[in-house]
């Protein structure tokens, strides 16, 4: 089973979940992941980088490994590239649930620091995005 967590367009309900993960999905659990979470106003879309505040998501569970190469270009993730070359770049975390409980490893796509600047980030201080307004 591939686990993804996921805290902005790849939500259910956001808009790209019915594209890369409906009928894919076996699992979806309310989860928490620690980073910092920005809007990007000029993109409409949310950005982590690593940090200590709570980034309020979803853990995402499928069958099927090969979903992560399709997700892979939605985020401009190529793992033969630099990861400043990328837009987002995967790796694994620690995901936690409502409770504070571990959960396991689950892919994250986190952008650096550098590039959230470059792209005018807006910090989400509460770590919580929606696609309608950002926050």
């Amino acid at each position: 089973m591939l686990k993804v967590f996921v805290y902005g367009t790849l939500k259910p309900g956001e808009s790209n979940y019915q594209r890369y993960c409906g009928g894919k999905v076996v699992e979806e659990k309310v989860a928490i992941a620690y980073g910092n979470l920005f809007h990007l106003p000029v993109f409409g879309y949310p950005a982590m980088t690593p940090g200590d505040t709570p980034v309020q998501g979803y853990l995402l569970t499928f069958a099927d490994a090969d979903v992560l190469q399709e997700i892979d270009k939605l985020e401009d993730y190529y793992p033969h590239r630099l990861p400043a070359q990328n837009l987002y770049n995967r790796q694994q975390i620690e995901v936690f649930d409502r409770d504070g409980s571990g959960v396991g490893l689950a892919w994250v796509y986190l952008m650096t620091a550098q590039q959230v600047e470059k792209l005018g980030g807006i910090l989400l201080p509460f770590g919580s995005w929606t696609g309608s307004k950002g926050v």
